[in-house]
């Protein structure tokens, strides 16, 4: 057995694996969002977006079993959306990101939520927060 060549295979298969599921996709490398993930408040920013069609998910830890968004997007072209469900997987937020405001999500589990954007051909500046109230 060649070990070394079992180790690269295992680190690569790592690193996708990574990447897959942190959020950052390598669909367009010039889209860099910043990220600011941790329990009970999830930040997400990126300026200077253009032509972004991608889908990007992560796990968020909530303690408590609703959540508070708020949106201040500017969408100059294309879609962008945000989907939020619950531990259970339960949908508990849906909503396009060019409608700006505070937002309370649905009643849901507490635990590792899922923060889902949704981006098709979109150009402009992506901001939004999630908070425990």
């Amino acid at each position: 057995m060649n070990f070394p060549r079992v180790i690269e295979v295992v680190v690569c298969a790592f690193l996708v694996f990574a990447v897959g599921c942190g959020g950052e996709g390598a669909l367009n490398p010039a889209f860099q969002p910043q990220v600011a993930n941790v329990p009970d408040n999830f930040q997400f920013q990126s300026t200077g977006v253009t032509g972004v069609t991608q889908v990007l998910r992560y796990s968020w830890q909530n303690s408590g079993t609703t959540a508070n968004v708020n949106q201040a997007t500017t969408v100059t072209a294309g879609s962008a959306s945000l989907v939020i469900r619950d531990t259970a997987g339960i949908q508990v937020y849906s909503a396009n990101l060019a409608n700006n405001g505070t937002f309370p999500t649905n009643a849901g589990t507490a635990g590792a939520w899922t923060i889902e954007i949704a981006l098709s051909n979109m150009s402009g500046t992506i901001n939004f927060r999630v908070q425990k109230p």
